[in-house]
């Protein structure tokens, strides 16, 4: 996932800036199918330019199928977040869920908002058309501003061998509520579907 508010060189977030940045390019809402062979390609740009060797071809395949949210401008993706259908069980509950990945924002635009807007728009789909959304990240604190919260409990997979433990996630799954979620206890064990290269 992407730093969205880049820190400063100790490590601290940056203050906010005293006013407004200017609105910064056009928000687009699309599916993998609709979008061109170029955009999905300058998207899997900004994703290596974003994130490196660690942004593996299993995860750019984590990335499509689903909706896309971007930020465009002069003919440049600038921003980019995807969501994607998953199922998690929650204790004992089966959701439908909507899955955020590949979120990233071009260096020389950050802290504009682009990534907010991104993450906005796919709250609005998840609350639309999922019971639960769901992200993995190493920077907690940077979601829960926008209404994610840490899942607490113990993570899980369930692989075609039966269900496993992912020790290394705990702490770092998040999940976003929706009108269709119900009761969630926050505590109890999530364990979600399987799938080849980062499971979470």
């Amino acid at each position: 996932m992407e730093d969205m508010s880049a820190p400063c060189g100790d490590g601290t977030p940056r203050p906010p800036r005293a006013h407004p940045a200017r609105r910064v390019g056009e928000l687009v809402v699309a599916t993998t199918e609709r979008l061109s062979q170029g955009d999905l390609v300058a998207i899997r740009e900004l994703m290596q330019d974003a994130f490196g060797t660690s942004f593996t071809d299993d995860d750019w395949a984590h990335s499509i199928g689903g909706l896309h949210v971007l930020v465009r401008a002069d003919g440049s993706i600038l921003s980019h977040g995807s969501v994607v259908a998953r199922s998690l069980l929650a204790g004992r509950r089966r959701l439908s869920t909507g899955y955020v990945e590949a979120v990233a924002t071009r260096p020389d635009v950050w802290r504009r908002g682009l990534a907010g807007r991104v993450m906005r728009e796919l709250a609005d789909h998840i609350g639309a058309e999922y019971e639960l959304g769901a992200l993995s990240t190493d920077v907690p604190d940077l979601y829960g501003g926008l209404g994610w919260e840490i899942w607490r409990g113990l993570t899980f997979v369930a692989t075609p061998g039966g269900r496993l433990r992912t020790a290394d996630e705990d702490g770092g799954v998040m999940v976003l509520r929706s009108a269709a979620t119900g009761d969630l206890d926050l505590d109890d064990e999530l364990t979600c579907d399987w799938r080849e290269g980062d499971v979470w």
